[in-house]
């Protein structure tokens, strides 16, 4: 019955999240105006986000060394939610489910190493590929 009851909750959790991170749109009324200096400020943001990966590519003086980067970049802002999610999960399995079974202990135990290294390598990645270009290409 516990088993069942942590499924719904963390089912509810996950689709409540998905459901609650609705883009918004902004509507160009007579009620709600938009100035040009918000809208250049908007133009200037996306433009922003759409060039970083050019920026990238000159930063690093290739498009290889670029692309990867960027990807990089991706990867350790991406980890961070997912691997807490990750750790939430085992410590369910650890503390909740794991009280009447050992292996579902131990495998809560797992998850919760698994995610932690996984989050940590992700974090520290981008960081030695920034070092490992800058000095190891001379």
């Amino acid at each position: 019955m516990k088993k069942k009851v942590v499924i719904v909750m963390v089912l509810t959790i996950i689709i409540g999240i998905f459901l609650c991170t609705n883009k918004i749109y902004a509507e160009n009324t007579e009620n709600q105006a938009i100035d040009k200096q918000t809208e250049s400020k908007i133009v200037e943001i996306k433009n922003n986000v759409a060039h970083s990966l050019e920026d990238y590519k000159v930063k690093y003086g290739s498009d290889a060394y670029g692309t990867v980067a960027y990807i990089l970049n991706i990867v350790r802002i991406y980890s961070i939610p997912l691997c807490f999610l990750g750790i939430a999960f085992g410590a369910i399995h650890r503390y909740i489910l794991g009280i009447r079974k050992l292996d579902t202990l131990e495998k809560g135990m797992g998850l919760i190493v698994t995610f932690v290294t996984l989050l940590i390598i992700c974090q520290i990645l981008p960081l030695a590929f920034a070092v490992f270009v800058k000095f190891g290409r001379g």
